[in-house]
């Protein structure tokens, strides 16, 4: 009864997504007032059926209901309730149930809250917002019903991907989901825009707070992401340019240039074709990862969803969706006036240049992505991966970093060199001294060098447009911007000191016999048997020193899952201020020894604690931009009440 509640919950919701285009559109030509006064009710309606629908979902799965085919082929009884509940988004059919729910509730946020907006402009992004919809609706409906019951119940299910039963991935993919559907919404403001010719200031402010939420989602998802590969897939890495990756990385691009260029439009009226254009690519990445990830049509350390018959669907979708909107693009671009001018040497100009730097590392992982697929079209089997990437991206990530230092200490429109000449050159000075005092160390590679020089010239410039201002009155704004920059060059750092001080050793060791990697010593105690909810392990016991200090204690194991059968590798992690010991354990060798493969990773957590200050400074951006919006509404009505009573006086 449930799963046939949150089906018909779902085909009303389409239902309803279908009568929010018809109105819109209707209203957006000139029709009859009530069409207009259909529209903000039909889209909250909408989110609110497609929200009992995915928790009638989370019920089906939160009590294993093994008639659902479903629930069948991707839970298990044995599994702990939080891993019951996060299957409901660790396969296919659920997450693109949770992918069109998050894309309700923004749409009936924007419903409720949003006013700001020309009427015309406000119907045509709704209509546009209906009809995205509508397209996973019907992807859903037609092609990966979440609902399909069984003809007959199963005694038990599949279970999870054991790889995704972990606390991190449980909170990943909604993370991840909610910065993409923000784009969506981002790009029904662009098209909406675009459509009534209204690309102004105003625009850019109402779609900013959107940009930024998306942003700060998308940060966080990918940190986590990262983190989850590095701990989870036991292989000592946390970038490994795997298609599914990049699948979020690229969108992450585009939404970076875009909440520059978005900026600049709603506090200087410029940009104003870059940044519709923006609104459209940062989408199409998100539907082409999208594509990526769902077809199968790549090979991916981890994807888990492979069909090549719903990625035809979701192909479709993308051409429509996409090309109709740079069809669109084509054809009114060139009525979209020209925002002001503004010199090169401006914070502009400097902008600019980043989103051109941007995108061209967008282009490269894109390029770099879809090789593979283009050389099979002809027979010809290749595998892109770091020896592509990490060159040529740095090509353009590089001097992008000189500018990400320099650019905020700009003036808007016009400015001189030689104003900003003095912390120039304090910070080439301090990335000098940095580079020496690496080189000294010796062993590191030309690229890493660069970048703790880099990162040490950003630390220092991130800071500097804070000179002679009183930090109580900075707007929040301001300090959103210094934090997330201070990040940036928080995890370069962490890249390159990781890339170019790691230590690994392939050990076998015996009960009582002891192995060194950089200052940890590392001692093996034994080997035992150890059993959890759904699976029996290995575990090894070891004893960890630093530089002949106090010992601490590692557990390593491999665990075999019997629901599905699979062998998972738990790695064990010691962590400092300074970086981390990363134990796996692997197969039993001669005798009594026992693998262990032992990683020094320098400065390693640095990468992820500057992730995390890179979204914490897109919050207090988005939380001071939404503060000023506010204040400014406010003041307007205050005005307009004033003018109100002073014409009936």
């Amino acid at each position: 009864m449930i799963a046939e509640l949150g089906l018909a919950a779902l085909w009303m919701a389409a239902a309803l997504a279908l009568l929010q285009v018809f109105a819109a559109g209707m209203a957006m030509r000139g029709g009859p007032d009530g069409f207009a006064a259909l529209v903000r009710p039909v889209t909250v309606l909408q989110a609110v059926l497609v929200g009992i629908s995915f928790l009638a979902l989370l019920y089906l799965f939160a009590v294993t209901d093994l008639s659902v085919a479903l629930v069948a082929a991707n839970s298990h009884s044995a599994k702990p309730l939080v891993f019951k509940l996060s299957g409901a988004w660790g396969n296919h059919e659920g997450s693109m149930l949770l992918w069109v729910t998050v894309m309700a509730l923004a749409g009936g946020l924007i419903a409720q809250v949003e006013r700001r907006l020309p009427e015309r402009t406000m119907w045509a992004t709704m209509a546009t917002q209906g009809f995205v919809a509508l397209g996973f609706y019907a992807f859903l409906l037609l092609s990966s019903n979440p609902f399909e019951r069984l003809a007959e119940p199963v005694e038990e299910g599949a279970g999870l991907n054991p790889l995704l039963q972990d606390i991190g991935l449980a909170f990943h993919p909604p993370t991840l989901y909610i910065g993409y559907v923000g784009l969506s919404v981002a790009f029904s403001f662009a098209l909406g825009a675009l459509l009534t010719r209204n690309v102004t200031p105003e625009f850019a402010r109402v779609m900013r707070p959107w940009v930024l939420g998306a942003w700060v989602f998308l940060t966080a998802g990918i940190v986590a992401g990262s983190y989850w590969a590095y701990y989870e897939l036991g292989w000592g890495g946390w970038w490994f340019w795997d298609p599914v990756e990049n699948a979020s990385l690229m969108p992450w691009l585009a939404a970076t240039a875009l909440l520059h260029s978005v900026s600049v439009l709603a506090s200087r009226d410029a940009l104003r074709t870059w940044t519709i254009m923006l609104g459209v690519v940062a989408f199409s990445m998100s539907m082409l990862g999208t594509f990526l990830v769902r077809s199968g049509i790549l090979t991916s350390v981890h994807a888990f969803a492979v069909d090549p018959q719903r990625g035809t669907f979701i192909l479709a979708l993308l051409a429509i969706y996409i090309g109709g909107a740079l069809v669109l693009f084509a054809l009114r671009a060139h009525s979209i006036a020209e925002g002001k001018r503004f010199a090169l040497v401006s914070r502009e100009g400097a902008l600019v240049v980043n989103n051109v730097a941007l995108s061209a590392i967008l282009a490269v992982v894109l390029l770099g992505t879809l090789y593979p697929l283009l050389t099979e079209a002809f027979g010809v089997r290749v595998s892109v991966g770091p020896p592509y990437f990490n060159p040529v991206s740095a090509i353009f990530f590089l001097p992008m970093l000189v500018v990400l230092a320099v650019g905020p200490l700009l003036r808007w429109r016009r400015d001189r060199v030689e104003r900003i000449q003095r912390p120039v050159i304090l910070m080439a000075v301090i990335g000098l001294a940095a580079l020496v005092a690496v080189m000294a160390l010796g062993g590191a590679e030309l690229l890493s060098l660069l970048g703790i020089a880099l990162a040490a010239a950003l630390a220092v410039g991130s800071f500097l447009p804070l000179r002679g201002r009183s930090p109580r009155r900075l707007p929040l704004s301001v300090w959103g911007m210094v934090i997330a920059h201070f990040g940036v060059a928080v995890s370069l750092f962490g890249m390159a000191a990781d890339t170019a001080f790691q230590q690994e050793r392939l050990v076998a060791l015996a009960p009582g016999s002891q192995a060194q990697v950089g200052p940890w010593s590392v001692e093996l105690d034994g080997v035992v048997p150890v059993a959890g909810p759904n699976w029996t392990a290995i575990e090894g016991r070891i004893r960890a020193s630093y530089r002949d200090g106090p010992p601490r204690d590692v557990a390593p194991q491999q665990r075999s899952f019997w629901q599905p059968v699979q062998e998972t590798s738990e790695v064990a992690l010691l962590t400092r201020w300074n970086g981390q010991l990363y134990v796996a354990i692997g197969q039993q060798a001669e005798g009594d020894r026992w693998q262990l493969r032992l990683w020094w990773k320098p400065f390693v957590t640095w990468i992820w604690y500057g992730g995390l200050l890179i979204a914490l400074g897109g919050v207090l951006a988005l939380i001071g931009r939404v503060v000023t919006d506010l204040r400014r509404r406010d003041a307007q009505a205050r005005i307009a009440e004033r003018r109100e009573s002073e014409a009936a006086l």
